[in-house]
């Protein structure tokens, strides 16, 4: 896919825009002024594989302790100010690669300025970082009243694209003034569809590269489909530079989540195994449900080079839907087929499939480690195993084993 051209930043040693790789960004979940607990979720995060992470600041306790906690980690982190730019220069002084203002709690030019001269000198971004939850004017009642009209005019998302779209533009006049444009853009909201509305509005107008998120998801199991219908529309039309997928939970699965995301879209190179199963139906002949997990969890321990494996409950459709698998199992009659580069190695009963295939993905990772082999060398074509055997039907006649 083309990916939209964009100013780029640096956020640390990652590089967002222009034509770097989209990144993954999370959020520690415990406060900041918990130094000990801070730095280990940060570095649980990294080891997740988070390019970015960002903390809350919102008291001088916080950023008080960031002096302590950045010289213990690895990744960049972004302090996430909201209410006191105070916070903002603080952090700043503290030695943060980046910085989130939000334009519907800081609106003094002022102190913004102050925090724009701050960035400006220690050569770290801004991201500007609209939300649909707190770009209603909440202090002036009024003000409040006729900009919820306006939200809620037609029953449209006309309103609120335009107030969300009215705030950035109003805080990017200050930085124009300023000329400073070391800037990223986001403009969440927890309904999918405007947060993709707004997002291909703001590359429209805008060419700074854009953080896309869905705020306020819910848990994993729905913020997930709701994250990705709105990410993975934008990033497929090549918007977006850098991701976070929130969920109300471990901020772990937002990481793991969001790798998949862009691996899936073809915008990371994989670096560990790539599981693929089968949908559960009616030809099962083994606990597949059991099987996907137990290797699942064995490849994420074990296997740490991109080996795509396919473990597929039947003979029927699973040499088809497992074509191009470095290592595959098809299961039938509580057997399971394993085959290596589409080379058939084994046999072998229900009991004993999770130990050799997980045998065989170690034996592959070991030859492509020493150079004995390569991923994707060469096509990998897997042959069909024998049909499954007739079996009479309720008439009395044969039927084949795949109907």
């Amino acid at each position: 896919m083309e990916r939209r051209s964009t100013r780029q930043i640096s956020v640390g040693d990652i590089l967002v825009g222009g034509s770097s790789p989209v990144s993954v960004q999370t959020m520690t979940t415990g406060p900041t002024s918990e130094i000990d607990a801070c730095v280990a979720e940060i570095n649980t995060l990294a080891d997740a594989g988070a390019d970015i992470v960002r903390l809350a600041v919102p008291r001088r306790a916080d950023t008080a302790a960031l002096t302590e906690i950045l010289p213990q980690v690895t990744v960049p982190i972004v302090a996430d100010v909201h209410f006191h730019f105070e916070r903002a220069i603080e952090a700043v002084e503290a030695g943060v690669q980046k910085i989130r203002l939000n334009p519907g709690n800081i609106d003094d030019c002022d102190q913004v300025q102050r925090v724009i001269d701050a960035c400006r000198q220690s050569g770290i971004p801004i991201r500007i970082g609209v939300n649909e939850g707190s770009i209603v004017e909440r202090r002036d009642k009024q003000q409040r009243r006729e900009e919820l009209a306006a939200v809620f005019a037609n029953r449209t998302f006309g309103g609120l694209l335009a107030l969300m779209i009215a705030k950035l533009e109003e805080y990017l006049e200050l930085f124009d003034r300023c000329n400073f444009h070391d800037i990223c853009l986001s403009a969440k909201s927890m309904n999918a569809m405007l947060a993709i509305e707004v997002y291909r509005e703001v590359a429209d107008r805008f060419d700074y590269p854009l953080h896309l998120g869905v705020t306020h998801a819910g848990p994993r199991d729905t913020g997930a489909i709701r994250s990705i219908a709105a990410l993975g529309t934008l990033l497929a039309e090549g918007i977006g530079d850098t991701i976070r997928i929130s969920y109300a939970g471990d901020s772990r699965d937002e990481v793991t989540d969001g790798i998949e995301l862009l691996c899936s879209l073809g915008l990371r190179e994989r670096s560990s195994a790539e599981l693929i199963a089968c949908p559960t139906c009616g030809r099962i002949q083994v606990d597949l449900v059991s099987l996907v997990e137990d290797v699942r969890a064995k490849l994420a321990d074990d296997i740490d080079v991109p080996i795509k494996v396919a473990v597929m409950g039947c003979v029927v459709n699973g040499p088809g839907e497992a074509e191009g698998a470095d290592v595959a199992v098809f299961a039938g009659d509580r057997r399971g087929i394993i085959y290596v580069q589409g080379e058939r190695v084994a046999s072998v009963p229900e009991g004993e499939i999770l130990d050799r295939l997980l045998a065989e993905c170690r034996s592959l990772q070991d030859r492509v480690r020493t150079g004995d082999t390569l991923l994707g060398d060469k096509a990998v074509s897997i042959i069909p195993p024998d049909p499954l055997p007739l079996r009479p039907t309720v008439e009395g006649t044969a039927a084949s084993g795949d109907v």
